[in-house]
């Protein structure tokens, strides 16, 4: 056994994978099924509703949902959920309350403890005894429609026995959980990483003040030490919505005249999508756009009167402190029962403090030996985000749209918005503590500082906003925001992205709405042919003449990092080569601060000027031999740097390939507005992070929206809608949402009527 498997872990993790396959494979090869297979797979006798229900589909099997009463919409979404992406949803719940070792077994144990105690619902008891009589009963007519579907359809999702689990009912307290998994803070991906590398006595100061002083971290690209902490990160950084771009237009930069909105959020890159697309309309909703699974709210969407999306704010919503120095008596603490699959149970224990969880409890987020760290975040205490989006979803112009945030926390949003009369802007919706200063020496908080730091807090209505801007358009893409003077994130995204979108906006006096796909597939780095030049200006003349293919190639290149690039492909290679030997340490890893692209691009010249001449003479020589040795490898960059469409179990062990579809080449990297996520890479890769739906409205027409998801509506493994929309993505072609009665019916052809 020696010779196959490195340790005893590696032999049963074999034993227990196919364990799995013996067990669930019903869920390894589901049947190929057709819209109308699906569609019969819904139940309708005796469905409880004051009115009928009209659910019409189109080709993509999007539904738009037609209600007499706003109590039957909130039904019949949560019937559409549960169709739609009942496998997704019952991952999704497990994941929010800790539970992943019901389906995995042993080896998830460390995440679980971690989750429960980051305790993602802990203010669910207090948000739903506070929320207002109205979103109270939507939220549990949601629920009615979420079970009621359960309990009657005759199809369970394929992935349940492989899973091991079934359906279990809904709660409005677990929605509210699941909203909080979806509003985590991407700060978090940064703080934990560092506490990785801290337990490990790697934490540089240096470098996290270097980090702070471009302000441009870039959070969600961090990465975790090891593979635990790793499925820690991509389980968060899947659901929350961590990036994005978004622009809106004013009616002076538009052909039609009326003002002009685009989005596309940045997050886990794998089928199911993190969306699902939806038309309604009841006596007080009309909207069509993007519904998170298990969430009833139009996340991005537009209504007759207002078209709204956003980008994460990176706000400082979250502090690791130091709470060493209090006595533990004081601390409240609970045994939590982690249940695992084929597994006897295993007990752990959670603590909080008044500053919050005591992170540090668990392996997998300790810092130093014998420190007590405690997680302060907003998302702890009560607030209601649902009740702003429905607020927003009715919202009939800019006015009411804003004023609908006032309740809104978590997870902080730069929400751009448009309405039909022409006002376009931009508003934080947030809740930050009112920071006295931006200096920060550590990302670990002293007990001092932290007194100081949360003793007030500013919400939305406190935080400055723009409208209607003389330059005639808003851009957003987690950069810091240019009109306040205050100090809400420490990690906020490099400026590439959104100095990028203002060049091509101005490029052209006048868009129309399906021009605006250019910009959201735009490759192009602003700052990568800087960087080049950089290099190559320390490159030793032999050196070149070594290699002079590969140097004239990347001389030429443009910045553009579209898959066919060969100059995309060099740049990379030769850049990874010289970071690691700049910055790497002895095991060759480069640190998380220094793997930053605005790190690189802020520092990278820098410290190869500090070197002694002849060391860096030898860095850069190495450097290229080796990257162009790696080039004879590939032809362009879309041959290295691959976007898979998978299901969200392609990570498990043995079985996983069997849940990749297709592997593409990718487009776009790091910071380019097309967003496909990598780090330095030396070979072959996969993007897992990045730009994955997208949404263009027109506040001219109601009709003219349009949207596209990477992937398909249909979660359900088999399902023709799966994957249906991959081509459409990859074509730049988008499925128009019209809010015209007319046109809904003329596009969305199938027709249920619920109860029959």
């Amino acid at each position: 056994m020696v010779s196959i498997f490195k340790n005893q872990m590696d032999y049963i993790k074999l034993l227990f994978a196919l364990l799995l396959f013996l067990v669930g494979c019903a869920g390894i090869s589901p049947k190929p099924l057709s819209i109308d297979q699906r569609l019969a797979a819904i139940p309708r006798k005796d469905a409880p509703l004051e009115h009928k229900l009209i659910i019409r589909w189109n080709e993509q099997a999007v539904p738009y949902l037609e209600a007499g009463s706003d109590a039957d919409l909130a039904f019949g979404l949560g019937l559409v959920h549960a169709h739609l992406r009942g496998g997704q949803l019952a991952l999704l719940k497990r994941i929010s309350q800790g539970r992943i070792s019901e389906m995995a077994g042993p080896f998830t144990t460390k995440v679980d403890h971690a989750l429960r105690i980051l305790d993602l619902g802990r203010a669910a008891p207090q948000i739903e005894a506070a929320l207002p009589d109205e979103t109270r009963r939507w939220l549990e007519r949601f629920v009615e429609g979420m079970n009621y579907y359960q309990a009657n359809t005759p199809n369970t999702p394929p992935e349940f026995s492989l899973l091991g689990i079934s359906f279990e009912p809904w709660t409005v307290r677990d929605v509210i959980t699941l909203s909080r998994l979806v509003g985590a803070d991407v700060t978090w991906f940064a703080y934990f990483s560092l506490l990785s590398e801290r337990r490990k006595g790697q934490t540089d100061e240096a470098s996290w003040r270097r980090l702070i002083a471009t302000t441009q971290a870039g959070a969600p690209n961090f990465r975790a030490a090891e593979n635990d902490s790793q499925l820690l990160h991509d389980l968060l950084r899947a659901s929350g919505r961590s990036g994005s771009n978004s622009l809106a237009l004013a009616p002076g930069r538009s052909q039609s005249g009326g003002a002009l909105l685009a989005n596309d959020p940045h997050l886990g890159v794998q089928l199911p999508n993190f969306w699902i697309l939806a038309g309604v309309k009841s006596p007080s909703y009309h909207a069509v756009g993007m519904m998170i699974p298990g969430v009833p709210i139009f996340g991005i969407g537009r209504n007759p009167g207002v078209s709204w999306g956003g980008t994460n704010m990176r706000a400082a919503a979250s502090d690791i402190i130091n709470i060493s120095d209090l006595d533990p008596a004081g601390f409240s603490k609970r045994s939590e029962l982690i249940r695992r699959r084929l597994w006897p149970d295993a007990k752990r224990e959670v603590r909080f403090s008044s500053w919050g969880p005591i992170i540090s409890d668990a392996e997998l987020l300790r810092g130093g030996d014998g420190e007590t760290l405690a997680l302060r975040w907003e998302g702890h205490d009560p607030s209601d985000e649902i009740s702003a989006f429905l607020g927003a979803a009715r919202a009939k112009n800019a006015s009411e749209f804003i004023a609908a945030f006032k309740s809104y926390a978590v997870s902080s949003q730069n929400i751009l918005f448009a309405d039909s009369s022409g006002v376009i802007g931009q508003i934080m919706a947030a809740r930050v503590p009112l920071r006295s200063t931006s200096g920060r020496a550590s990302f670990i908080r002293t007990l001092d500082e932290a007194k100081q730091d949360w003793s007030t807090h500013l919400a939305t209505p406190q935080l400055p906003m723009q409208l209607n801007p003389q330059k005639g358009f808003l851009a957003s893409a987690n950069n810091r925001p240019a009109q306040t003077n205050l100090f809400p994130s420490s990690l906020f995204s490099d400026d590439e992205r959104v100095k990028r979108l203002e060049e091509l906006v101005l490029s052209r006096p006048l868009w129309r709405v399906e021009d605006l796909v250019q910009i959201q597939t735009d490759v192009v780095s602003r700052k990568a042919p800087a960087l080049r030049d950089d290099l190559l200006s320390f490159m030793p003349d032999e050196a070149t003449k070594r290699h002079p293919t590969f140097v004239t190639q990347l001389k030429s290149w443009d910045g553009s990092y579209a898959a066919s690039s060969r100059g995309a492909l060099l740049f990379e290679l030769l850049l990874s080569e010289v970071a690691h030997k700049v910055y790497a340490d002895k095991k060759g890893r480069v640190s998380n601060a220094a793997s930053q692209w605005s790190y690189l691009t802020a520092y990278l010249k820098t410290d190869l000027s500090a070197l002694e001449p002849h060391l860096c003479k030898e860095i850069l020589q190495d450097a290229l031999d080796k990257a162009a040795k790696r080039a004879d490898r590939f032809k362009n960059w879309g041959e290295m740097h691959r976007l898979p469409t998978q299901h969200l179990l392609a990570r498990l062990p043995i079985l996983g390939g069997r849940f990749t579809l297709a592997d593409h080449p990718a487009s776009g990297s790091r910071e380019t507005v097309m967003k496909t996520y990598h780090g330095l890479e030396r070979g072959l890769h996969q993007t897992s992070y990045g730009s994955q739906a997208r949404h263009l409205s027109d506040l001219s027409d109601p009709d003219l929206n349009y949207f596209t998801l990477f992937g398909g509506q249909d979660g359900y493994l088999g399902s023709q809608n799966f994957a249906d929309q991959v081509p459409l993505w990859e074509n730049q072609q988008y499925v128009r949402l019209p809010l015209r009665e007319d046109v809904v019916k003329a596009e969305f052809k199938r027709v249920l009527v619920l109860p029959n």
